[in-house]
């Protein structure tokens, strides 16, 4: 037989919000580009299924709408708003192999690939606190999902580790990907005195870039580099390749060792996948000692001579009213 007369097996990649927007979707939907021609050699077709679905019950009806068509061999759910969706469908679909990215969920059919983004968080604290020329930094995030809230504590413990005391005004708005909400968010916390902003927002990171512009303050992104992307605004960027997650899932698959009850996580020891990079302006200003701060850090965590919180406990930002 044929690659041609070989039946086409579904292999449906779930990511909620909508195309062109936002790294850590795109990192996926990059994924998914890079798979698709060898898949489709070997009768696999992998579908990018993007669904603008925002709380459990719309992701749940997203997810069972083409399972009802027909159940897949695997579904893979990008992001950890997957973990309650595939915790309730797994049940269901025991002939299905589920997996997650950067979720929690397992099961008898159901594996978490996880890219530890807080790994490359700390180290986005550790600049913040170096960079800083008023003393207060921020965080911004929108939904408070597992991996959101572990890049949280993680950035703040970063900071801390470097500037014992100094103040982090930190906070979820709500949404990944609404820019007008990220732009009110971030302009108030630039007005509260932070003059740094560490976003883990998706589609809504244009609002918070516009609010540095405006500001004349800086940003540090995450998962893809937002120096090269933004130049002008962004000073480092907190690299954590989310798409290896879709793509090691379909490896695992095809090669018959689904981790189904398991989860698998890479870290700073896998460079190409999880690193801090520098903008070019940021080396210029602070040099050698920078750079050689955080490749000690860098070691230090892919060695695990550092234990990263698992939560922050400390006040959070609250928006004024006048915002």
């Amino acid at each position: 037989m044929s690659a041609g007369d070989r039946p086409v097996q579904r292999v449906p990649v779930f990511m909620f919000g909508w195309p062109g927007r936002g790294s850590f979707n795109a990192s996926a939907a990059a994924a998914v580009d890079r798979l698709r021609a060898p898949l489709e050699a070997v009768g696999i077709a992998i579908e990018p299924c993007w669904r603008q679905a925002f709380d459990v019950p719309e992701r749940i009806a997203a997810i069972e709408a083409v399972l009802a068509a027909g159940p897949p061999p695997l579904v893979v759910v990008h992001g950890g708003q997957g973990d309650a969706p595939v915790a309730h469908l797994a049940p269901l679909y025991p002939a299905v192999r589920f997996a997650v990215t950067q979720g929690s969920v397992t099961g008898a059919n159901v594996a978490s690939y996880e890219v530890r983004q807080e790994e490359s968080a700390f180290l986005a604290g550790v600049l913040a606190a170096r960079a800083t020329r008023t003393g207060t930094v921020a965080h911004l995030s929108g939904e408070r999902v597992r991996p959101g809230l572990l890049g949280r504590a993680a950035f703040v413990a970063g900071v801390q580790a470097e500037a014992p005391g100094m103040p982090v005004l930190t906070a979820f708005c709500g949404h990944q990907h609404e820019p007008a909400l990220a732009r009110r968010w971030a302009g108030a916390m630039f007005d509260a005195g932070a003059d740094i902003l560490f976003t883990m927002l998706d589609g809504g990171r244009p609002g918070a870039i516009d609010a540095c512009r405006a500001h004349g303050t800086a940003l540090i992104g995450n998962v893809e580099d937002w120096t090269l992307r933004e130049p002008e605004v962004c000073i480092a960027s907190a690299i954590a390749d989310s798409g290896w997650g879709v793509a090691r899932a379909v490896d695992d698959w095809r090669a018959g060792r689904f981790p189904a009850g398991g989860h698998v996580r890479v870290g700073l020891a896998e460079p190409s996948v999880v690193r801090l990079v520098l903008a070019p302006r940021l080396q210029a200003v602070h040099g050698a000692a920078i750079a050689a701060r955080v490749s000690a850090l860098c070691s230090g965590l892919a060695d695990g001579l550092y234990a990263l919180p698992q939560d922050y406990n400390g006040v959070e930002f609250e928006l004024p009213q006048a915002c």
